[in-house]
């Protein structure tokens, strides 16, 4: 039932770390110094592929690679490019948000929020009313995929309200970008995160902001840290092509590996039609076997997917989840505040073969846990 790349490991249906392919993590097994040229040569060629893959030319954009998870940059963001009396509005609406606000409080920036139920996307005009009630708000962050329930945010539309009101803007797009088609420029972005273990299918150890240039100089004396300090570090990889401190050498040769397997595959674009046709099986197929997704078709992206528990009292997540990872498929728990769900990723190196084998997997678990599914 499973792929031949994951003969050993379990299938990840997650929202990352994701199932990877053989030759991204052959690209690990090799040995690099810091200050090694080859190694240098290839943070410059990741960092020009992130620019290019953000739609945009190093003219006007830079990508700057930070150690450490994509919450890490999240927060090198929050605390290195909002001035001391700055304030932050957040769109929320899911947990992704919610961990926005935290940061942003942690740090003591002055935070306004703009809520949302779960399962709908923001509303850009909402936006645009908050800007104009507050104009002491400065800065304006949004998740592009709120992986909470998986509905997709307008950040386009959103964009164009920030850049009206004369704001920066930044965006969360920890499990969209390289899937999804963007151009920062036309979405108004300053500043983009997301993370390598995401849809560029690379392995953890680093995540990266692409930063608008004129945003990110403007920054000089704003950090509240050293080691997630954007400014100080994207000068050092401009300067002398290095990290400050330790670098990932292993996760980054493996991230190179992952962009040329992208690049291979026909691009984000090309990507995304993989991710779609996976997302496209599996909602079609859990509909049969009785499932309802949280989110409504027209508000649900091709990342990750939340399922209402079934209305049966044998169902028990717990032994849900593992009678699946028994079978080698690995699903993940819902994080929704307002309704029971589950969900399933359907990104990484996965194949609609790979979907159709985690659906025949489900069948098995209901059969073995004596639920019955009203469709």
């Amino acid at each position: 039932m499973m792929s031949t790349e994951s003969t050993f490991d379990k299938l990840l249906f997650t929202p990352g770390p994701l199932t990877t392919s053989k030759t991204v993590k052959q690209a690990m097994l090799r040995d690099l110094g810091s200050r090694d040229e080859v190694f240098i040569e290839l943070l410059r060629e990741v960092r020009n592929e992130l620019v290019a893959l953000g739609g945009v030319s190093g003219e006007n954009f830079t990508a700057v690679l930070m150690q450490g998870s994509g919450t890490f940059s999240l927060e090198a963001v929050l605390s290195s490019t909002v001035p001391p009396d700055g304030k932050v509005l957040i769109a929320v609406n899911g947990a992704y948000g919610r961990r926005l606000v935290l940061l942003a409080e942690t740090l003591g920036i002055e935070t306004a929020t703009l809520e949302f139920p779960e399962n709908m996307p923001v509303d850009p005009a909402a936006v645009a009313q908050a800007l104009a009630d507050d104009p002491t708000i400065t800065h304006v962050s949004i998740c592009h995929c709120e992986t909470t329930s998986g509905v997709m945010n307008p950040i386009e539309m959103v964009g164009e309200v920030v850049q009206d009101a004369g704001k920066r803007y930044f965006v969360d797009a920890m499990s969209s970008f390289g899937a999804v088609p963007l151009n920062l420029e036309e979405a108004k972005i300053d500043y983009l995160v997301s993370s390598a273990n995401k849809c560029i299918e690379g392995v953890p150890g680093f995540a990266f902001v692409l930063a608008r240039r004129e945003a990110l100089e403007e920054t000089a004396g704003w950090a509240r840290s050293v080691s997630l300090d954007l400014l100080s570090q994207v000068r050092g990889l401009e300067k002398n092509g290095q990290f400050r401190f330790t670098p990932p050498t292993h996760a980054i040769l493996a991230f190179r590996q992952a962009i040329r397997e992208l690049h291979e595959e026909g691009g984000v674009e090309g990507r995304g039609r993989r991710y779609a046709e996976n997302h496209c099986v599996l909602t079609e197929g859990m509909a049969k076997l009785g499932f309802r997704p949280y989110v409504a078709p027209n508000d649900q992206g091709y990342i990750i997917t939340s399922f209402h528990y079934p209305d049966d009292p044998n169902f028990d997540f717990e032994a849900f989840y593992g009678q699946l990872s028994d079978r080698g498929f690995v699903i993940y728990p819902g994080k929704v505040g307002d309704a029971d769900c589950f969900r399933i990723g359907t990104i990484g190196r996965l194949f609609p073969n790979d979907v159709r084998n985690l659906l025949i997997a489900v069948t098995e678990t209901l059969e073995a846990l004596d639920i019955n599914i009203s469709a």
